[in-house]
Order: C-alpha cells, then structure tokens, then sequence
C-alpha cells in the first residue's frame, strides 16, 4: 500500500522541523513540506529551507509564493482602511497566517494529500488561523499538530531531531520573531512583563541614521506608486523601498496589547517602518481628498476588517462587500504625501495632489468667504443653534 501523504506548512523553524522528522520517521508519512512565503523569506532562507526538508526526510519540498495575492487580496485593502488594530498595530505577520494557510491548502487539495501539519501552539491564534482555513477550504482532510497535541517542549524537539542526526542552532533564544513584508513581531524576553519595554537590542533593524530628511509618498486612487520620486510598477517593492528608509531611523517600533480570538491578552513587540510610514501617509493625503463622510464611514468599516482578519474571518462573505466599499472610497486619494523623518518618528507636512478639497473657490478657512455672505452665515448659524435654543428656553434651571 502506498503511504499516507501528509503537507506540513514548514516554516524551517524548530516545531515544523521537528513534525518533518516525527511524521516521516515515527508515523510513515509520505512528507510534503510546503514553505508558503509572503514576503518574509530571503532567497537564502528558501534555500536552507529546501535543504533541511530533505534531510528531515521529506520526499518533497515546494516554496509557494502568494507575496503578490497577500497584496491584491488583503495587504491593498488595509491601507485603503488605513488599519491599525486598537490605534496601534498594523496587523502585520498574523495578517499573513491567512493566506499561507490558503496556499497549503490548495497545495495539498493539488496533491491528494490525506492529512495537513502546522507547528502552532495551543495557546496562540494562529492555531485557529491555520484550522480554520483548512477546515473551509480543505474539508474532509486531517489536521495534524503535533506541538499542540503532545504538549511538545523546545528541549524535546531538540534532543529529538538532534538524536536522529539533525543537527541545527535551536537553542532557546530570548526573543522569537516572526518577520513578514508588513513588519516583524516579537515575542518573549520582556514581552512577558508588563511593567517592561524592549530594549534597543531586541530589534532586528537597528537605526544608522540621525537628523530628519523628507520622504514622499505618491499614490494613485489608493495604491502606492511613487516613493521620493521614483516610480514603481510594483506596490511590493515600492513597500520595501519605504521600508528600507524608514527602518534605518526606527520608526515603527512599539508595543501591541489586546485580546486574543482565544479569549486572553496578548502583548506584542513589533517594528513595522513601512505599514506606519505608507498608513500615516495615506490617511494624511485622505484629510485632503475625501469628504467628512466617506472618513467616517470608510473608518467604521475599516475597523471591522482588521478586527475580523485578525480573528480569522477572511473568508466571511461581508469581508468581498467591505472590500469593494473601501475601493470605492479610494477613486479621488491621488497625490503626494510629504512627511518629515526623524529617529524613531515622523511628522507630516503637506500634501500636493490634483483632488485637493482644501484648494476651493468657496473660500479660505479662517481668512475670507467666497461662497456666501456676511448674512448667509449668520442665517446659518441662528438655524443651527435652533435645536439647543428650543432645550434651554424650556429647561431655563438647568444649570451647565
């Protein structure tokens, strides 16, 4: 009989290498180890990935590059939103837990395969990620975790994968990160006392530049087309263009507490230049662009997408309609964006685009009306304050 084939979403970290090894060598399973790579994967690390599955004793290694879809179907929408969960975190690796479960899904729905490995705990939310996905998109096909199941330690792996001839630098770091083209997160160390920061130690991009310099951002209906003048066909690399410039001053970095879809509180590190820099930028040329409705609107629904990305709910069918009003929202947000980089921040400056509703014939706030008289607004103003003359004339002992 031929083997059962398993697909494990191998990262190459320490709990997937070490489901590699069990699954084939304690288990029999056909091994089919998938590395899905939004973005966070170097040319060398998908490499040394292909090398240590074979070695782990996979008949099969595939890296599955969904950099671009993460782009078209999610990564686009959030700027349009302008999303940051609770004000503060641009949802950035876990956004993209979503669709490397939907590429290792379709992978082994491609392959046949009878079963799907992931690394998470049981105390995570990407446990719930990754499950759900595959149950909707993969039905009928077996999930297996064996980190979560067997309540597995680092010290187990390790002596495990290192008895049977592995041999890797696993050794209990202090902090764990999880990098992706939207920033990277960081876990432990401090992290886990909340009367503490992180040290500058803790981040893997350091800053290499003081003083301030102007950086600007150009879109076209929403998308980033343009950084400090230099045109890009491919909002990809224009993001890790913003990232390079934004990381050398450290801008980005802070400290993300809310609750889990499990029910607890997190609290994470993150640096994340380019989210915080291209969102600030966006949101800033929105000011000038679009009505007082469309922001309050486009921000109500916003919210509710990062809340149900982060919870994992792309899949619900109200996340096509969200999506469609906030490209609506986008079709006059064109222009530049100028902001003012300094260490560790930035400040906006001015915008210049073609859509700009401050620039009206109408008149200019705080100096001279062109649309209406000296009458007109003082007509306005007595029919305005109608409403709360009516209250306090029949309310005369309420006391403010």
């Amino acid at each position: 009989m031929s083997k059962k084939k398993v697909v494990v979403a191998f990262s190459g970290g320490l709990d997937t290498s070490f489901t590699v090894m069990y699954l084939a060598k304690e288990k029999g399973y056909e091994v089919y180890a998938a590395c899905a790579n939004t973005g966070g994967f170097s040319e060398e690390q998908l490499k040394q990935n292909e090398e240590n599955a074979y070695k782990l004793g996979a008949v099969k290694y595939v890296t599955l590059d969904v950099t671009k879809e993460y782009y078209e179907k999610s990564l686009k929408y959030m700027i349009y939103g302008n999303v940051l969960r609770n004000g503060t975190y641009p949802i950035s690796v876990s956004s993209e837990r979503i669709f490397q479960a939907m590429a290792i899904a379709r992978y082994a729905n491609e392959i046949g395969a009878s079963a799907i490995a992931h690394g998470s705990t049981g105390a995570g939310n990407d446990q719930i990620r990754f499950d759900m996905t595959f149950l909707v998109l993969a039905p009928g096909v077996e999930i297996i975790t064996l980190t979560r199941d067997m309540t597995l330690t680092r010290e187990y792996e390790i002596n495990y994968l290192n008895e049977n001839g592995f041999s890797a630098d696993f050794t209990k770091l202090k902090y764990s990160y999880n990098v992706g083209i939207w920033g990277t997160s960081i876990c432990g160390g401090e992290i886990l006392d909340s009367k503490q920061g992180l040290p500058e130690t803790a981040y893997l991009k350091q800053i290499t530049k003081e003083g301030t310099e102007e950086l600007k951002l150009t879109f076209d209906k929403g998308i980033l087309t343009a950084v400090n003048g230099e045109n890009f066909d491919d909002p990809i690399k224009a993001i890790q263009k913003v990232e390079e410039i934004g990381a050398a001053y450290g801008i980005g970095r802070d400290m993300h507490v809310g609750d889990t879809i499990i029910g607890i509180k997190g609290r994470v590190g993150f640096e994340a230049a380019a989210p915080m820099l291209i969102i600030g930028a966006h949101k800033f040329l929105e000011k000038y662009t679009l009505s007082k409705w469309q922001q309050y609107w486009k921000d109500q629904v916003a919210n509710w997408y990062g809340m149900f990305l982060h919870e994992s709910q792309y899949l619900e069918p109200v996340m096509r309609d969200i999506e469609a009003m906030l490209e609506s929202s986008q079709r006059n947000v064109t222009g530049t964006a100028i902001l003012q980089l300094f260490p560790k921040g930035f400040s906006t400056v001015g915008v210049d685009s073609p859509c700009d509703l401050v620039k009206t014939k109408f008149g200019e706030y705080g100096e001279i009306q062109k649309g209406w008289t000296a009458e007109d607004a003082k007509g306005f103003i007595k029919v305005t304050s109608t409403p709360l003359r009516v209250y306090h004339s029949n309310h005369p002992d309420e006391k403010i």
